[in-house]
Parts: C-alpha cells; structure tokens; sequence
C-alpha cells in the first residue's frame, strides 16, 4: 500500500464530504450551513489541491483544474458569506445564504437560476 496515494485519497474525499456537509439542507435557511464547516472545506480543498500538483497524467490534470475551480468557488461563497455578515446592512438573509450555498457547489452553467427563482423553485419542491 503507498501512503502517499492513502494520503492523496484522503485528503480529496475529505473536500467532498465537507463540501457537501456544507452545502446540504435548506437553501435559504442559514442556521444550516455553518460558517466553520464552510472554512474547513476550504482549507482541506486547498490542501488536496496542492496534493494534485505531483500528479503528471492526464486525468491528474483534470482533477486539478477540477480542485481549482472548486477553490475559486469555495473562496467566491466565503467572500459573499463575509460581505453579507459584515458589510451589508441586510445581513444574512435566505437570498444571500442561498447565495453563499450555490456559489460552494460545482454546478453546471445551464442549472444556474436567479436567487428570487431558486427560492421559488425551492418552495414548490422543484429542483
């Protein structure tokens, strides 16, 4: 067994399950998507990142541009996360927490509906 693939996978499963912990549950209902798990995904993203960096095949290139746009997006949900709770005078409200939820997902641009038209679509039960 090679540690450093144990190492490697760890590391790469552990961002998907933080990410999916934080982004799991209720749109808009921010006592759902906590702040530190939002943190620890990015930290252990970031760490599975430069983990990739070593991989010189052709799919290790697409698991790191794969890592790197899911930093950029994890870092754009914190960002928003940070601006709504300490400089908007809304604070945090279900739009910008569906908002910070959306942006912490890799979704396709085809599946990406306005705020106001995600939380309808929520409420009729839609995906």
């Amino acid at each position: 067994m090679n540690l450093e693939k144990v190492i490697f996978g760890f590391f790469v499963l552990l961002a998907a399950t933080l990410n999916f912990g934080f982004f799991i549950g209720d749109l808009g209902d921010p006592k759902l998507h906590n702040a530190y798990e939002l943190y620890a995904a990015i930290v252990v993203n970031l760490i599975a990142t430069v983990l990739k960096f070593g991989d010189r095949t052709q799919i290790g290139a697409v698991h790191l541009a794969t890592s790197l746009v899911a930093d950029l997006q994890l870092i754009s949900a914190a960002l928003v996360w940070g601006y709504v709770s300490y400089v908007s005078v809304e604070g945090l409200t279900r739009e910008a927490t569906a908002s910070v939820v959306c942006a912490s997902v890799e979704i396709e641009p085809s599946d990406i509906a306005p705020v106001a038209k995600r939380l309808t679509m929520l409420a009729a039960g839609s995906t």
